[in-house]
């Protein structure tokens, strides 16, 4: 059933236009640009602020009632990903360093098809296109899904990216996607921008055959919160992609991450008037340490993770042991070598520019991610490990929790 309200093929774009429009037109809102936030600042166990970088390197401080994260997501930490160079997870650091309860790490979405060309931006090529009939098509020409999954092409997400990787592998080729048998004016009236993005890079949407692969795209898990923005540190509230409300489960459905933007950030707004109070913490939510719930081989420590502000790990060789060890295909000896490989890298310097800072949270969050990854002795949604691939309902059909411990 055609259930998504499309703003042509860049609906995303369009809510943000339109919300900028309005929030500059505003005279009782100040904007600062390009700004870095490092800390939340916590006094009396409540958030109190923020402090944060300005454009040209500066140190500032900045105190309120109400602090909002809706910072985005995390998929810069993945070598592979369609999201911007921004994406690099802060939002979920500066939670985690502030105290903030975190859950669900371990459930990160990776888009089937983005482009796959050398050279060329990992552009997200939309699932609306199989929506309308796209096929994928391997080195020969031949259309392969329905080997994989009986739902062929629109099968979910998580099994068409593992599903594109075993064709590749088994065809010793790419794949891609093709909508050649389509009307090309139709295709490219329906999808401009995406055709023009192909244009670029000297591809025909309508005729070619586009390469694509997967590509980090999405986080299920972030800042745990209530239905109304709250976390479990009051005065902080979290919305967005940067929050985990367990909206998406352990997967997400194409679309529903602008409306559940839209929605929980309005509420968000609501909430940040009022008294400031924490989240409890809600059913199905497990603390992380408890030791039933640790995964074989770990000291039940996980949650204990040190604040990480500098590392010495190249940030592309970070990317690149995340997208092989914690990527769509995931086990325990990837993921422990990935952990141990991230510890050795961690120490507690603080930094002292922002680009040491954001190097610091991907750090941060990589280690998270990995440490939950592990930690998840199942499949589920996002969360394939290949030594566990059966879903286990009676040991793991719970949201894991994570908060920072005692040093």
């Amino acid at each position: 059933m055609r259930r998504v309200l499309h703003a042509g093929a860049a609906t995303g774009r369009e809510i943000g236009r339109v919300l900028w429009e309005r929030v500059r037109a505003l005279p009782s809102v100040d904007t600062i640009d390009h700004a870095l936030v490092t800390e939340v600042l916590v006094e009396d166990g409540a958030a109190a602020g923020v402090r944060y970088f300005d454009a040209a390197g500066r140190r500032h401080e900045v105190r309120a009632r109400s602090t909002l994260l809706a910072t985005g997501g995390a998929g810069q930490v993945f070598s592979d990903t369609t999201n911007p160079a921004v994406a690099t997870g802060d939002g979920i650091a500066l939670g985690f360093h502030a105290g903030a309860r975190l859950a669900d790490l371990e459930f990160v979405q990776f888009h089937p098809t983005a482009l796959n060309l050398a050279g060329a931006p990992r552009f997200l090529i939309s699932e609306a296109l199989r929506g309308e009939g796209a096929r994928l098509v391997n080195v020969r020409g031949e259309p392969f899904m329905t080997r994989y999954h009986p739902s062929g092409d629109l099968a979910p997400r998580d099994v068409v990216a593992r599903s594109i990787v075993r064709e590749s592998e088994a065809s010793r080729g790419p794949v891609f996607l093709t909508l050649a048998h389509l009307d090309a004016g139709y295709v490219t009236g329906r999808f401009p921008t995406i055709a023009a993005m192909c244009a670029q890079v000297g591809l025909d949407l309508a005729r070619d055959p586009i390469p694509v692969g997967p590509a980090a795209h999405y986080m299920m898990g972030g800042v745990d919160t209530d239905g109304w923005g709250r976390t479990s540190l009051p005065g902080l509230y979290a919305a967005g992609e940067v929050a985990c409300t367990g909206l998406h489960g352990a997967n997400r459905l194409a679309s529903n991450s602008l409306l559940e933007g839209l929605v929980f950030g309005a509420r968000a707004a609501l909430a940040m008037v009022e008294s400031p109070q924490a989240a409890p913490l809600a059913a199905g939510r497990v603390m992380a340490d408890d030791p039933g719930l640790m995964a074989n081989g770990t000291d039940g420590d996980g949650h204990r993770l040190h604040a990480i502000s500098h590392q010495p790990l190249a940030m592309a060789s970070l990317k690149e042991l995340m997208w092989q060890h914690a990527g769509l295909f995931r086990t325990r000896e990837g993921l422990t070598s990935a952990v141990a490989t991230l510890e050795r890298a961690a120490v507690a310097a603080a930094p002292d520019t922002a680009d040491a800072w954001r190097q610091g949270n991907l750090l941060t969050v990589a280690r998270l991610v990995a440490r939950a990854a592990l930690r998840r002795e199942e499949s589920r949604g996002g969360h394939f490990r290949a030594d566990f691939p059966a879903r286990d309902d009676l040991h793991w059909k719970v949201h894991l929790v994570d908060v920072r411990g005692t040093e």
